[in-house]
């Protein structure tokens, strides 16, 4: 049934229907409430799982790569620099194959402190080897939980699905979160292969010391996986589907629209297109934005909006089809590599040089929770025209 919830209510019902066996996490605002939720549910005899408190980040997360690392399916939460705080234990769990799924609810870091949103959390640890999923809205969040697990135990990589603080963690929309019966179908119970995890009768080693003979092939293949499992999540996204109905977005294809050439050519996983058929301008942006940016479009007849649902792998392919053909090209980060320009701007311009004659500009906005609004994408559809090579930040 479809329901009115807050979105860090929909996350934690939905993690409990997936039943992990071991929960361990630190509250830090904005995710706090998904964590008080899962505790809540334990506590009530609503959930089976074992929910270990931790004393902070780095220790939530470092339970739960032992458990992974024992062989059962585990979650944790964090945000902001409690992300930070866990950046080691990150980079181990992802060195070790192991099959963790985390949310970050986006939050700014400090200094100066600030707990509303922004992405530059995430953006400390993307090259970390996780997989970076990014929610547009509740039901997507919902959505690419439960894919998330998929993903992460066919593979061995874990997978962080990141979902803008407050602005969806702490609002409510209307969503649709499958019960545990209807996940089952969909994520069978996790059977870990033999050899991938401890077990004294099979006796292996994860994370152990690699001398410069062996490191070098060992993170390569790490990278080589991560890119191939690309094609995994477009997969799993059609297999997911077909097999749980939801309000996903495949949906706004029977919306209204001002424009009369309106396509929605593609929904594949790692990105969304929404737009002109053929635009001039197709601005490039993650996570909640991306439903204000929809709002200009529907107004503007020459223009476009590429969802990137999948950070890491970076879905290079599926973005330069989209923008080949296109004039004017504005990436909307909600993020900043200091000294440089914004970290999705960076790597689509890296991609798209020689293949495509489109103006690429790099864009910031909504730092430290300022609100993006209408008037400010109308702002950036202008600018990006100028063809300006200068990184801008658009403020109200």
């Amino acid at each position: 049934m479809k329901q009115i919830l807050e979105g860090s209510r929909a996350i934690a019902l939905t993690i409990k229907n997936i039943r992990p066996a071991v929960i361990s996490a630190y509250p830090i605002t904005p995710q706090t409430h998904i964590v008080e939720d899962l505790a809540k549910f334990k506590a009530d005899g609503e959930a089976d799982y074992e929910y270990v408190r931790a004393e902070s980040e780095f220790a939530a997360a470092s339970i739960v790569e032992g458990a992974s690392g024992a062989g059962v399916r585990v979650y944790t939460a964090t945000s902001s620099q409690g992300l930070l705080l866990m950046t080691e234990v990150v980079y181990n769990i992802a060195g070790m194959r192991l099959p963790v799924v985390m949310t970050c609810a986006n939050r700014g870091v400090s200094a100066p402190i600030t707990i509303w949103n922004d992405q530059q959390d995430v953006m400390t640890v993307r090259d970390a080897g996780w997989i970076l999923l990014f929610a547009e809205n509740h039901q997507e969040a919902v959505d690419q939980h439960i894919m998330a697990y998929k993903i992460a135990e066919l593979l061995n990589l874990p997978v962080m699905v990141n979902v803008d603080g407050f602005v969806l963690t702490h609002t409510y929309d209307s969503v649709i979160v499958p019960d545990a019966k209807q996940i089952k179908k969909y994520l069978p119970d996790y059977k870990p292969e033999k050899g991938t995890y401890l077990d004294p009768d099979n006796p292996v080693t994860l994370g152990a010391f690699a001398s410069p003979a062996h490191y070098m092939e060992i993170r390569q293949e790490l990278h080589q996986d991560l890119i191939a499992s690309a094609d995994v999540i477009k997969k799993e996204y059609e297999n997911y589907h077909k097999i749980i109905k939801t309000a996903d977005g495949k949906q706004i294809k029977n919306q209204k629209s001002k424009i009369k050439n309106l396509t929605f050519n593609i929904d594949n996983g790692l990105v969304e297109y929404y737009g002109a058929i053929n635009p001039d301008i197709i601005i490039i942006a993650m996570g909640s934005v991306v439903g204000t940016i929809k709002d200009v479009i529907d107004k503007n007849e020459n223009a476009g909006v590429l969802k990137i649902k999948c950070f890491r792998p970076f879905p290079a392919d599926e973005i330069l089809k989209t923008i080949k053909n296109a004039k004017y090209i504005a990436v909307l980060d909600k993020s900043i590599s200091l000294g440089e320009m914004g970290p999705l701007a960076s790597d689509i311009k890296a991609a798209a040089q020689g293949k495509t004659k489109a103006k690429i500009q790099s864009f910031i906005a909504g730092l430290g929770g300022r609100d993006i609004t209408g008037e400010m994408i109308e702002k950036i559809i202008k600018e990006v025209k100028r063809g300006d090579d200068k990184v801008k930040f658009i403020a109200n």
